[in-house]
């Protein structure tokens, strides 16, 4: 017979051991299992040890230390440490974690484990060190591609951490800075922002990310590693944002070539031998230099800068050349080898719109979208980069932006007048303010103050005029669509 305080102390007992039970369900007892696995494996295995320090034997900076510090810290089992430190990084919204001192951070390769661990300065050590521990079975068959795949994933990072800029050539040498003056390139567009049509965005984006995979595949064909762009189309439709886009999604910095403050063909090669490797190369307005002989620049000189001996004198650099139109443009500036991708840019038409609408005002649906809509259908179409001023103008009320785009491209839609409502926009402000009825005060546009009023008055003052849709073209065809 149990006794009543018995009973208890079972039933306790019990108790214990249920809780005890699903404490060690699902992942409570893998994470137990895993660790009395590994702890076993480190009984049974010998381990050879690698010692990276921050400074060598003359007190210089080790260079890979600081890669192993960037691979180590983009580990994800990072966050599985005990102790981790969270940094900000070079840019705004960075936020890096830093393994803590005398704290194991675990990792594979090609199927074998290793571990770092990040040693503190000690009595008689006055450098940190990193700390990698390889089985030895496996040190022969992973060790030299891991120490090349963390030099890889390293600059991959640094790179895409590095505050891009933009070089711009001047007429004279200054100082130590030669021919180029820099400055920090925060032009804002991105690829996701740019007014393109998605599948030639999806294109241009994969063209990109094979580009800057394909190092060993242009060795193998004996060429040099680089790409080419050309990038044609009316006034206003985007082609320089969208250099800019490619540099962001590169992390590249972008060398823009001022050709009118070119002296000759061989101040030009010089010009290119000072570029660095990861960078853009822009010539905008090609057509215009030769067309308008405002360069000292022979075809001959492009043609060399373009595919030249001169060219291959650095690596990993996309060269992009802009025009209006490539009707006139010699054909040798557009063959193949010397052009890899022809990307044309048309005037808005309703995709592009609701891209523009998305962006400057967060609409991605309108009930007057419809109307919109058959406004282009009908042959209507400005440049992005008015329809995208009269939506800055107007932001406070979507509505109404929309409205004036809908009047903008009733008056002006052809597309022959293209800038004349941007200046008009700008050069009729009285610089006074008002409010109009069921609108929010005066709208900013640029410098110039305008009122509502004022700018539907500005809008009826514009000539009718009939519109013509415009060819599209494929990226890297010569061939027009519809």
């Amino acid at each position: 017979m149990i006794s009543a305080g018995s009973f208890v102390v079972l039933f306790v007992i019990a108790g214990v051991i249920v809780v005890f039970r699903v404490l060690l369900s699902g992942t409570a007892l893998l994470y137990l299992l895993k660790k009395w696995r590994r702890s076993i494996e480190d009984w049974c295995h010998v381990y050879q040890f690698y010692k990276v320090p921050e400074y060598n034997e003359s007190f210089q900076e080790n260079q890979l230390y600081r890669k192993v510090s960037t691979y180590v810290s983009s580990l994800a089992s990072i966050e599985d440490s005990d102790f981790a430190n969270l940094l900000s990084g070079k840019k705004s919204n960075d936020i890096v974690l830093h393994l803590d001192s005398n704290q194991t951070v675990h990792d594979t390769f090609l199927g074998a484990r290793v571990s770092w661990k990040n040693e503190a300065k000690s009595e008689g050590n006055n450098c940190r060190t990193f700390v990698l521990q390889i089985r030895k079975k496996d040190k022969r068959r992973i060790l030299r591609p891991y120490l090349q795949h963390i030099h890889s994933v390293s600059d991959d990072i640094e790179q895409r951490r590095k505050e891009v800029k933009l070089y711009i050539n001047t007429e004279t040498e200054h100082h130590n800075n030669g021919r180029w003056r820099s400055v920090p390139f925060t032009h804002p567009s991105t690829l996701e922002t740019v007014a393109m049509d998605s599948d030639l965005k999806n294109k241009v984006k994969s063209d990109l990310e094979s580009f800057l995979k394909s190092k060993q595949y242009y060795h193998r064909l004996g060429r040099v590693w680089k790409r080419s762009y050309l990038l044609y189309g009316p006034s206003g439709t985007g082609k320089s944002s969208f250099v800019a886009a490619m540099a962001k999604f590169l992390c590249y910095d972008v060398y823009d070539v001022d050709l009118s403050k070119v002296s000759d063909d061989s101040d030009l090669k010089m010009l290119l031998l000072r570029t660095a490797s990861r960078s853009v190369i822009v010539v905008e307005d090609l057509d215009r230099f030769f067309t308008e002989k405002l360069t000292a620049v022979s075809l001959s000189g492009v043609l060399n800068f373009m595919d030249g001996i001169f060219s291959c004198c650095g690596e990993e650099r996309v060269m992009v050349f802009t025009m209006n139109s490539k009707e006139h443009t010699d054909s040798a500036i557009l063959r193949p080898g010397r052009i890899d991708v022809h990307i044309y840019f048309p005037l808005c038409d309703f995709s592009a719109f609701k891209t523009l609408a998305n962006s400057y005002l967060g609409l991605k649906d309108h009930k007057l979208f419809p109307q919109v809509e058959e406004i282009f259908q009908n042959g209507a179409t400005l440049s992005p980069a008015e329809i995208g001023e009269i939506m800055i103008v107007n932001r406070s009320s979507p509505s109404r932006a929309l409205k004036s785009v809908m009047t903008a491209l009733q008056t002006n839609g052809d597309g022959k007048g293209q800038g004349k409502i941007g200046r008009r926009l700008t050069e009729s402000g009285s610089g006074r303010s008002s409010d109009e009825p069921g609108e929010s005060g005066g709208v900013i546009c640029r410098e110039s103050v305008h009122t509502v009023r004022e700018f539907w008055k500005l809008y009826g003052l514009l000539k009718m005029k009939t519109g013509k849709k415009a060819a599209s073209f494929d990226l890297g065809s010569g061939k027009k669509q519809g």
